[in-house]
């Protein structure tokens, strides 16, 4: 962009994220000048250390002891603030996200189990089931939103599966989490307050969530509800806030983060006809075109860190307090570790894409959204003859979570037999 500079960049403001998509250029241009920048604006909170370089990003994930998650009463990303919506200082939720070692190992080891290869791998009939069924809603439509009425479907489907909430309740699953991660976006508003949306959001999880607890305490079944209501955390029973954020986490996440993937997915394949063919032509690329979809759509934006005690990373002096924002989708167009890193390459190998983070706090559902991923798309290969917008994409007003929320496509999806 003409005239941009660092002191005139803007990399958090949600509208931005709304009107452009990611600020790509802006990062591109932090990796080149300042790739450990501080970030310091007016109506900035807090200011921060951007960490735009895929090297730097290593480091300060594998370094917990120095690099800490921040506490639940600070923010978890950093936000646009408001002076008219002042954002509670008191926690929201007490998850992974803002535990570090040894609480973060004792917690994650509650469900870890659930999550590997293996495990995961005896879910695959079932999402080949529910993808197909859900490819099967849209056979005899001509038109669709591809985001609600496909991308969202599967991940929704499938963790609350795994939690064994009813099917009825799902859509209410689906409401609170957009309304979580996209506070600031118009679309999920209950009122004018952030706070109030946010507390309320998180009120009605808690209350949903209790539910649950109460239910699987006297009738206990083989499912995370049941596992996570009988969880010990180092000898003891797990503490009920913690309890209720940890539902809350693996709900939002285990849908949020692939919903976008998917819909980024398919958007990035239809811009890039060529790529369409040829994994058309070739189903034995799914597994490295998966890898390029995530890096290439990034689901995540950025997540913060604190510095527990000074230090230096790339010559800028780090101070103890420090808040440090690490920008997923800039690690993933460093191009000293991508070559051509802006081409969208199906066949990229090797590809150390950082979508899921790295070190610690390595996303606990990356096998299973990878799963989820290859399945979908190999489906979608086998069953979609064309697909193309009908008009433009609208994304959530969101510098945390980079979702699109609407894409209205016209479509043409084989039903099942005549793809076999």
């Amino acid at each position: 962009m003409a005239g941009m500079t660092l002191n005139s960049i803007d990399i958090v403001d949600p509208d931005l994220f709304v009107q452009r998509g990611y600020p790509h250029e802006e990062w591109a241009l932090l990796r080149r000048e300042a790739p450990v920048y501080w970030y310091q604006r007016e109506n900035i909170h807090p200011p921060f250390w951007a960490i735009t370089k895929h090297a730097d990003l290593l480091e300060v994930s594998r370094r917990p002891d120095l690099f800490n998650s921040v506490p639940p009463d600070r923010p978890l990303f950093v936000f646009k603030k408001n002076p008219d919506q002042p954002r509670s200082e008191e926690p929201v939720f007490h998850t992974l996200l803002t535990m570090n070692p040894p609480q973060h190992g004792a917690y994650r080891a509650v469900v870890n189990k659930r999550f590997t290869p293996h495990a995961i791998g005896k879910l695959r009939e079932q999402i080949e089931e529910v993808t197909a069924a859900v490819l099967d809603e849209v056979v005899d439509r001509s038109e669709c939103d591809f985001v609600t009425e496909v991308a969202a479907r599967l991940p929704l489907a499938v963790i609350s599966e795994m939690f064994g909430i009813p099917r009825q309740d799902w859509d209410r699953m689906f409401r609170l989490s957009n309304e979580m991660i996209a506070a600031e976006d118009e679309e999920f508003h209950r009122t004018e307050s952030i706070k109030e949306n946010v507390e309320r959001a998180r009120l009605d999880f808690f209350e949903y969530f209790s539910g649950l607890i109460a239910d699987r305490q006297k009738t206990p079944r083989d499912d995370l509800s049941t596992a996570l209501t009988h969880a010990q955390v180092n000898g003891q029973p797990m503490p009920l806030f913690e309890q209720l954020s940890y539902f809350a986490l693996l709900i939002i996440a285990g849908n949020e983060t692939t919903r976008n993937a998917i819909s980024g997915g398919l958007y990035a394949l239809m811009q890039h006809p060529e790529q369409w063919q040829r994994l058309r032509g070739d189903l034995g690329l799914i597994p490295t075109a998966t890898e390029e979809i995530l890096r290439w759509v990034s689901p995540v934006v950025q997540f913060t860190r604190i510095a527990s005690r000074d230090t230096v990373l790339r010559g800028q002096q780090i101070h103890a307090g420090d808040f440090l924002a690490l920008f997923y989708p800039s690690a993933n167009r460093d191009e000293e570790v991508f070559a051509e890193p802006f081409r969208f390459d199906i066949t990229r190998n090797p590809n150390p894409q950082l979508a899921f983070g790295i070190g610690e706090h390595y996303c606990l559902g990356a096998n299973l959204a990878r799963l989820e991923l290859q399945i979908m798309f190999r489906q979608l290969m086998e069953r979609l003859d064309y697909a193309e917008m009908t008009g433009p994409i609208q994304r959530m007003r969101s510098n945390f979570v980079g979702g699109i929320k609407h894409m209205p496509v016209r479509l043409r999806i084989r039903p099942r037999r005549a793809a076999a």
